[in-house]
């Protein structure tokens, strides 16, 4: 197993790459913050880069803003996807099957947060549960023979605060109508992507399967996830966070998921991010899993469910 240790006292950092020329990477939610910052350190690299983003405006100002300072040639494109919309998840993964012909990676770095009072997506599902993870479950079902081929990866970007909830999936009320929580349904939401990942390593070391999943968070990284979704008083608290030396920048929120993405070695049954006070912010390696996020039943029954809410059965 590869550990912290093996990077030196700084941690993983893009350092560490070699060239990604011939490589393709697909990222949802890379317009702006960790996802952004991601893409532009595997373009760097040589790699192609395919956005899955929701806003055509701020995609083409992100691709002209990585050409400008990456080159004219660099190989960055867009597709529009909103996680929100089950059928727009599967418009963008047809779309891409038809026009890209190998998966690496498939970074599910894409989120909302915080959101403060109980909101729906348009398929009925609790807005931070249905977006963050049905969207993603979805989408990495549909390509995941495309990522097989590929001997590719997907990476789940899940967060700190699956700590802060429930230990457990609450499957009697799934969309929160009677104990609706700003902060607690995001932890659900973050605990059932990472139940999905630890899942889908089970799955496929049952099969001669060829893709590896891993789970990574960012840590406190200055981004907009707050800024698009949460109410005043947690925008206004994160904004005097960000003035504490607690809050790392994006560029460097981003490793994880880039590492996860690319480094050979690494134990699959993990948590990655920075490894520094709090698991805030520090050099990136491997951090604290708790048990309950990787419990077998659970992770079962999510799965179960999964499919039957979405409609989608995986072909594992």
């Amino acid at each position: 197993m590869t550990t912290i240790k093996d990077f030196g006292p700084e941690g993983w950092t893009p350092e560490h790459l070699g060239s990604l020329a011939g490589k393709t990477y697909v990222i949802t939610g890379a317009n702006s913050g960790t996802g952004y910052q991601a893409a532009k350190i595997l373009l760097s690299k040589g790699a192609k880069v395919v956005m899955l983003n929701r806003n055509p405006e701020k995609s083409a100002k992100a691709i002209a803003q990585l050409k400008q300072d990456l080159g004219a040639d660099t190989d960055v494109s867009f597709i529009r996807m909103d996680l929100a919309q089950l059928a727009s998840v599967r418009e963008a993964a047809t779309e891409l099957l038809k026009t890209v012909s190998q998966i690496d990676a498939l970074i599910c770095n894409a989120a909302i947060a915080q959101v403060p009072t109980q909101q729906f997506t348009a398929d009925g599902f609790e807005s931070q549960l249905g977006t963050n993870h049905y969207g993603h479950f979805v989408l990495c079902g549909m390509l995941f023979d495309r990522i097989d081929e590929s001997h590719g990866r997907i990476v789940v970007v899940a967060s700190l605060g699956y700590k802060l909830g429930l230990r457990t999936i609450q499957f009697d009320d799934m969309n929160w109508d009677k104990n609706y929580s700003a902060n607690g349904v995001y932890s659900q939401s973050k605990l059932a992507q990472m139940m999905f990942a630890y899942e889908l390593q089970d799955r496929v070391k049952a099969t001669n399967r060829n893709v590896e999943s891993y789970v990574c968070h960012p840590g406190a990284s200055a981004t907009s996830l707050i800024e698009t979704s949460g109410s005043m008083i947690t925008k206004i608290i994160y904004r005097l966070m960000m003035k504490t030396p607690l809050v790392q920048s994006a560029e460097k929120g981003s490793y994880p998921q880039v590492m996860c993405a690319t480094q050979e070695g690494l134990e699959q049954r993990a948590f990655y991010g920075p490894t520094g006070r709090m698991e805030m912010s520090g050099p990136v390696g491997e951090g604290i899993l708790e048990p309950y996020a990787y419990d077998k039943a659970v992770m079962a029954k999510l799965w179960e469910r999964s499919e039957k809410e979405t409609g989608f059965e995986w072909r594992i």
